[in-house]
Order: C-alpha cells, then structure tokens, then sequence
C-alpha cells in the first residue's frame, strides 16, 4: 500500500531545498515503471489535534497555525510556512496514521509519500524543514490505539533525527536507531546517546563519517542494526527513509547508490515478521531521490530487481574507520 497526496505539494517554497517538485519527481518514476497499476494507492487521512498532542506541546501546534493562518514567513533558520502548511502539516502525520492503520487491517508494509518531512520536530520547535514528527506521531498511535508494546524505528536520514531521539529518549517501548552523517547538521546524534531512565539502551546512534560507502553502511545494517531487531522482536518497524544519503544528494556526504536502498529494505524483510512502514524524510537531488524511492518500493513491494548503478568503491581508511566504530558499538 502507498500512502499520497496531491495536497502535499501546497506547503511550497520554490528556492528551498524541500519543495514540491521532490513529489513530481518521485510519482513520475513511480507511474513510468507501472507501479501504480501494481500495488495500491490512497489519500491519508487527517491527523486530530489530539494525535498531534501526544507528541508535541499544545503552543507548539498554535504557533505553527497562528503563521499559517497570517500567510505564512520563515520559521527558524531553515523552515518555512505559508497559509498551507498547517494543513498539510496536520496531513503529512495522518499518513503515517493512515500506515498504522492499514497495518492493522492486514497490510504488512507500507509506504508514505508524504512532506514536509518530520524528524527533526521537537516536543516544542520546529526545525530542518520539518513541522510536526511524523513518525513519532504514528509510533505513539500505534502504542495508544493499538497498544503496541515494541516499536522499533530505524532512521536512514543522513542528518541526524534529534526530534525523534528526544520524544522516546526514556520510552523503553521504542528503540531508536539512527545512522547519520558526523560532524554534521544538527550535531546531535553521538554514541554516547543511549537513552535516560527506562528508556536507557533503546536509543543507538551509529555516526557515520564523511564518504562512507555501501560497502561500511550496509555492514553494520548487518552488523548492529538487524541483530537489534531480532533480539528486540518489534511488532513494528518505521522506517525515517531519507534519501539524502546518495552520493548525488547535495545536502550530504554519504556515498550510497541505489542499490543499497534495495538490499537495506530486503534485509529488513527478511529480519523480522514485523510490518514495516516507510515514511519519506529527506533527498534534494531529484532524479537520485525518485530512483532510490523505486529501488526501495522493488524490495519492499517483490517487485522485481532491475540493474542498478555501480557502488562507488570505499576508501580503505573509511572502511577500516567504520570497522572499529562498529566494534565499539557492539562492546556497549
């Protein structure tokens, strides 16, 4: 099941890196491969207020209305709002509600088309072109209305998900795991980072560094993140899936291709029973964002495999950076 809306592309602002045409993009590969006469479409629902709430503080559900409803402006030093975005704020969370619920009604993997993105939204602060936290949202209304008990999300973005880190940082029913760029935007997201109270150990960050290649990055997908989901045994799995960890994206320094989406989402498959619920989070190059959506939904959807293009070859000191990082991260 994919998740989409033609409304996604009013919350607009053509000189910014998150705009519209990431969607255009994206749906024109879709409809030239024929996925869309394979696999199901539909509108999100609306998130409630009181979804919204279960994540975020009421004045910052106001602020964001107040600035839409008087035309919008920036908002922070890298997001914006026109008079749309409230609603299409409130639309891009219910898509991941939407996810939930088609879960429940037997649809084990999902996928939500949906902007502005949401992981760096705070309890209280918007941030990184995103509003409200999607993800959260639909994670917290699993675990309410569905009473889920073991949530697992795994965030591919390569800035790190500070937003979603924060909400569940003492929630042991959500285990967090982010693989991000380090140094780089928003400078959170270090080893260190395990969790407080309950929520102590259900929070892994593995920092990445600059040039990582498939090669290192689908390692410790082997290594750290698939014996996770077989020893947390999650009912769930939300995928953050930015798409700005390819080598062409200009808002990063990892250097994936499109086959790694591919193999990241056949391991998550083949590592758990558990539904998986893709949410779209970032990826600025058009054509690397629409391509690696496709070689996603492939894995995702058994739509086939099609021949992808060549992995760049790691720098040998990358790769042995990374071996030591991940035996660091399995001592702790």
């Amino acid at each position: 099941m994919i998740i989409y809306s033609e409304q996604y592309k009013e919350h607009d602002l053509m000189n910014h890196p998150e705009n519209s045409l990431r969607l255009n993009a994206i749906m024109k590969v879709l409809s030239e491969n024929n996925v869309f006469e394979k696999i199901p479409i539909m509108e999100p629902k609306l998130a409630k207020r009181k979804d919204i709430l279960r994540v975020h503080l009421p004045e910052h559900l106001e602020t964001i209305k107040s600035l839409a409803d008087n035309g919008g402006g920036d908002i922070g030093m890298d997001t914006y709002i026109n008079s749309s975005s409230y609603k299409i704020g409130l639309l891009s969370a219910g898509s991941i509600l939407t996810c939930v619920d088609k879960y429940h009604e037997g649809f084990n993997n999902t996928f939500s088309i949906n902007r502005p993105p949401g992981h760096h939204a705070d309890i209280n602060q918007v941030m990184g072109f995103c509003l409200f936290n999607n993800i959260a949202i639909g994670a917290k209304y699993a675990i309410e209305k569905y009473k889920l008990k073991r949530l697992l999300i795994l965030d591919l973005d390569v800035h790190h998900g500070n937003g979603t880190q924060n909400i569940f940082y003492t929630d042991p029913r959500v285990f967090y795991i982010s693989l991000h760029q380090h140094p780089h935007y928003p400078g959170t997201g270090m080893i260190e980072e395990i969790g407080e109270g309950k929520g102590e150990g259900f929070n892994l960050n593995v920092p990445l560094i600059n040039k990582t290649c498939d090669k290192s990055y689908l390692k410790v997908i082997d290594e750290i993140v698939i014996p996770i989901i077989k020893s947390f045994k999650p009912e769930l799995i939300l995928v953050s899936a930015g798409y700005d960890t390819h080598h062409r994206d200009p808002l990063g320094g990892i250097n994936l291709s499109e086959a790694s989406y591919y193999s990241i989402t056949t391991k998550l498959k083949k590592s758990s029973t558990a539904g998986i619920i893709f949410c779209l989070e970032g990826g600025y190059n058009l054509d690397a964002l629409s391509q690696s959506v496709y070689a996603t939904m492939l894995a995702l959807f058994d739509l086939g495999k099609k021949k992808f293009e060549s992995p760049i070859i790691e720098d040998r000191e990358v790769t042995k950076f990374i071996d030591a990082r991940i035996e660091y991260i399995k001592n702790i």
